[in-house]
Formats: C-alpha cells, sequence, structure tokens
C-alpha cells in the first residue's frame, strides 16, 4: 500500500513496543519515518521486545526492509530538545506531515495510585510523561505541518483516560490521559483551520512484548470476559487505525477520541 508514498511521519516512543509497530506500518504504507524515542535500544531491557526485533533499531529495520527512516534519541519532556529534533527531522527528509505521539506510559501497579490518596509526585510523572511530551511534540511541530500545507497529528490516550477504574485505582494514569484527549479537542479547533488534523487514540490494553513479561512472570493475563470481543488487541490492529487517521480516507475527521477497547465500554 502507497497511500502514504512521499509523506514524512515522526513517531515517538518507537524504539519498541506499539510505537515500532506503528513505525513499520507507516513505513509499509509508503511514509518516510522518523524514529523517536530517549534510548533507540530500550528493546534490550526486555526479552519479549528483543525476541521481535530484527535489526538493532527501529530506524535499521526499515532501512533494512528498503524504506527511509532515521533515529533519533530525545528527551520528549524538554520543550528546547523537542524543538531542535523537529529541526533535524524537517532538515533531513524536506519536512514533517504526520506526528504520532505515542510516547508515554503508567508506573506502579494496576491497583495502586488510588484517587482519594494519590501522590502528587507519582501524578507529576505521569503529567510530566504523557502531557507534556504531547505538548511539547505538537507545538514544535505545527509550524513544519502548516509549511506543508496540513497533515495529520495523532496523539494517545487510553480507556483509562475515558472513564475511571472500578476500584478508582491508577488515577494518576486516567488523568493524564484524559488530559491528552482534552488537548487534542483544543488542538483540533486551533490547527483545523490552517488544514492540519489531530485526533486522539484511546486503546485498552495493548499486549506488547514488555507486557508479556510481566504477564509470564507473574502467572497472570488480563480477564477479557469484559471485552465483547473476548480479546485483546493486536498492535497490528492498533497501527492499523493509526495510519487510517493520517492517510487520505479520513480527510474530514479530526477532534475526534477513537476508543479501541474491543467492545469494553
Amino acid at each position: 500500500m502507497t497511500e502514504l508514498s512521499g509523506r514524512v511521519a515522526v513517531v515517538t516512543g518507537a524504539a519498541r513496543g506499539l510505537g515500532r509497530t506503528i513505525a513499520h506500518t507507516l513505513h509499509q504504507r509508503g511514509a518516510s519515518v522518523a524514529v523517536v524515542d530517549i534510548d533507540l535500544h530500550s528493546y534490550r531491557a526486555f526479552a519479549g521486545e528483543a525476541d521481535a526485533m530484527r535489526g538493532d533499531s527501529t530506524d535499521a529495520e526499515i532501512r533494512a526492509a528498503g524504506g527511509a527512516a532515521r533515529g533519533y534519541e530525545v528527551d520528549l519532556t524538554e520543550r528546547v530538545a523537542v524543538e531542535q529534533l523537529m529541526r533535524s527531522v524537517a532538515e533531513d527528509f524536506g519536512g514533517i506531515d504526520i506526528l504520532v505521539c505515542n510516547a508515554g506510559g503508567g508506573s506502579g501497579g494496576v491497583h495502586e495510585n488510588l484517587a482519594g490518596s494519590l501522590d502528587g509526585a507519582a501524578l507529576q510523572l505521569m503529567i510530566d510523561r504523557n502531557l507534556h511530551t504531547t505538548v511539547n511534540c505538537c507545538v514544535a511541530a505545527a509550524p513544519y505541518l502548516r509549511e506543508k500545507g496540513g497533515g495529520s497529528i495523532v496523539t494517545m490516550s487510553s480507556i483509562n483516560g475515558t472513564g475511571p477504574t472500578d476500584d478508582g485505582a491508577y488515577a494518576h494514569y486516567g488523568v493524564a490521559k484524559a488530559a491528552v484527549a482534552m488537548y487534542t479537542r483544543y488542538l483540533a479547533r486551533d490547527l483545523g483551520p490552517l488544514g492540519v488534523r489531530a485526533n486522539a487514540i484511546a486503546p485498552g490494553t495493548v499486549p506488547t512484548g514488555r507486557l508479556a513479561d510481566v504477564w509470564r512472570e507473574s502467572g497472570s493475563a488480563p480477564d477479557t470476559a469484559a471485552i465483547a470481543l473476548r480479546r485483546l488487541p493486536t498492535p497490528d490492529e492498533i497501527a492499523g487505525t493509526v495510519a487510517y487517521l493520517v492517510g487520505p480516507d479520513s480527510s474530514y475527521l479530526t477532534g475526534q477520541i477513537i476508543t479501541l477497547d474491543g467492545g469494553r465500554v
């Protein structure tokens, strides 16, 4: 498929897991890919992620497959560093058409960080890791998207950001992901007149190699009884939705939060 041919995509958190799958999917649709992560070899810390790799890094895998890709190691919580990142990508590839803000993640156990006793430091960590990284990337990329006469941004929220857990736990992550969703709606309003679209994806649990390691070590896996499809998604299914959102078939879709939970909510 070549619907993204000639497009330049920036994918954050792409050294492993879902971000890596998104980067490969966009390459397979024809895009050149800027692979961004704080550590391009972070997969080495997780057996499930390392086993999936077919090269030294995600960008090396894409190049080996005949695609155009380059890796960038950046701390996305540092706005000046992110501004330099986007400037470098635009210079290296001739512009930016697509931004996928996948970097982020949670912390602690799924039954920790209860809303009524939420630690301020834990909340700040999630705000920095999820919201600030997203805002920094969108603000830094916006001028380059405008220069190309339009483009598409996809941010990563979560079902934890669309509704609370049953016991009120993992509130620090849910609050941060809810903020990402609302920021994306504001972004769509701001950039829409310039031809730039912005949408968010709110997935449920995605079984990446890292999570497979966690489940194997704990001897348990998520209960899928509450999911209408009775299964978890594949990373490819999430990445396929990203590809749709940045492609021509979604050209009138913006300001939306796309829930990918298999019918959980």
